[in-house]
């Protein structure tokens, strides 16, 4: 009903508003849902396939699986989680990576040796790595996945995290004796790696590591009369 002066009384006002605003929103994107976070995760592995991890991004995600960016984040955290949800990883080599490089520089291998031992050494969360680790050497799209991830999340950080002149070289040598550990200790479980405590491989690898990480200039050398 009108009043006297031609426009609708405040009650129907307020309701013609909210019934325009449930319209707008019922037009947008998809909110969350209990098939949300599903379809999300299908269309991030299709798309992380196809084109690689570094040229897929959160937002074209969001618009293939017709939902808000936010919500990625929401259920996944970063790019570095969705990638982890994706391959069904209870721990993500990026994110435990991430977790320890803050402190002293000095003993960055040991914290990374021990956080990496430690993860692997799990029986759920190590089981789920080597199964990743043995698929990608059958699976040519995976193996590239994986070898953009680790460039880009983990040698690439590594690099930014202890700078100075060859970074990126001396990031992707440090890099290459943790892929050696991996495959010696877990893949391929040679011996004696295989049976040695994590507390034994920190002291025996972590001076090399070190030593690779921050690579000092060669003195000149000199000249013999």
């Amino acid at each position: 009903m009108m009043n006297k002066s031609g426009t609708p009384p405040p009650a129907a006002a307020t309701a013609a508003k909210t019934a325009a605003a449930d319209g707008r929103a019922s037009r947008g994107r998809r909110r969350g849902s209990p098939d949300t976070r599903a379809q999300i995760l299908a269309v991030a592995r299709s798309r992380f396939l196809a084109d690689g991890y570094a040229k897929v991004t959160l937002r074209s995600i969001a618009a293939e699986a017709d939902v808000d960016a936010a919500l990625i984040s929401y259920f996944f955290g970063s790019k570095k989680g969705l990638f982890g949800a994706v391959l069904g990883l209870l721990a993500n080599p990026p994110d435990v990576l991430a977790s320890v490089l803050p402190g002293d520089p000095a003993t960055l291998p040991e914290r990374v040796l021990r956080a990496m031992l430690g993860t692997w050494d799990d029986p759920e969360r190590g089981r789920q790595l080597t199964f990743m680790v043995r698929a990608a050497t059958q699976d040519a799209e995976l193996i590239r996945l994986l070898r953009d991830v680790i460039g880009r999340e983990m040698i690439d950080r590594i690099a930014e995290h202890v700078g100075g002149p060859g970074a990126g070289h001396r990031a992707a040598a440090f890099g290459a004796q943790l892929a050696g550990v991996i495959f010696s200790r877990y893949i391929l479980a040679v011996e004696p790696l295989a049976s040695m405590t994590a507390d034994e491989l920190v002291e025996a690898l972590a001076p090399g590591m070190r030593a690779v990480l921050y690579r000092r200039p060669r003195p000149p050398s000199r000249r013999t009369m």
